[in-house]
């Protein structure tokens, strides 16, 4: 992420690789832990099916270094479409395939291409999930995000100071799904046994965009003199 004149930071390809391989890195380490809250109301494997995911995507990004965004993200969806297992597939899949439709043929991300991608992201999920606000998914944890994300660029944020603003939003939306009656997914067939209990993919949507936020806080950091 490079500060230009106006100290605005835009996001290279390079940087954008940087930052899915701290997500794999994330993800790895949170392992048992996702799958601790997926063993509560799921089938216990979110963790273990986010890391086998990102991994997978690992192997694949070689294979697009010299891409555009939007080649990249599309190939990350590919590869968790293909190896994640349940849900978490099909949904974080076409998130990221949805994203990389948004920024296709840009070798570098502007503030607003970077909503437009989180945007087409959630819009996926929904459409994919057919989950609204307040069902305990991970689309609980995104719209906050995206919404805070939007209003943080229009109020004039920099990107680096939105993407706080999203992460604080994503984490607070994932904290408020422990109270809610799940109606998507495995944890609906629990009924009000699910009450009580976080959300796994409102987590693991958190994690992803903590990540956003710490890599461009840590690059503008190397950046200012």
């Amino acid at each position: 992420m490079t500060i230009t004149r106006s100290e605005e930071l835009t996001i290279t390809t390079k940087e954008l690789l940087m930052c899915l391989h701290k997500m794999a890195e994330v993800l790895e380490a949170n392992r048992e832990y996702l799958t601790s809250l997926d063993a509560a109301i799921g089938d216990a494997d979110h963790g273990i099916n986010m890391d086998r995911g990102f991994k997978a995507v690992l192997a694949k990004l070689p294979s697009v270094e010299d891409k555009d965004a939007g080649t990249i993200l599309k190939t990350v969806g590919v590869a968790l479409v293909s190896t994640v297992g349940g849900a978490g597939g099909p949904l974080y899949g076409t998130a990221f395939m949805q994203a990389g439709m948004a920024v296709a043929g840009k070798y570098e991300l502007e503030p607003q291409d970077v909503l437009a991608a989180l945007d087409a992201a959630l819009k996926g999920v929904v459409m994919r999930g057919k989950a609204d606000l307040g069902d305990k998914t991970m689309v609980d944890a995104l719209t906050p995000a995206v919404n805070a994300l939007r209003r943080a660029l229009e109020n004039g944020s920099g990107l680096t100071e939105a993407l706080e603003q999203a992460a604080a939003a994503a984490e607070q939306g994932m904290k408020d799904t422990i109270p809610m009656l799940a109606k998507k997914g495995r944890a609906s067939y629990l009924g009000e046994r699910s009450i009580g209990h976080q959300d796994p993919g409102a987590t693991s949507s958190y994690l992803l965009i903590r990540v956003m936020a710490d890599v461009a806080r840590e690059l503008q950091t190397q950046q200012e003199p």
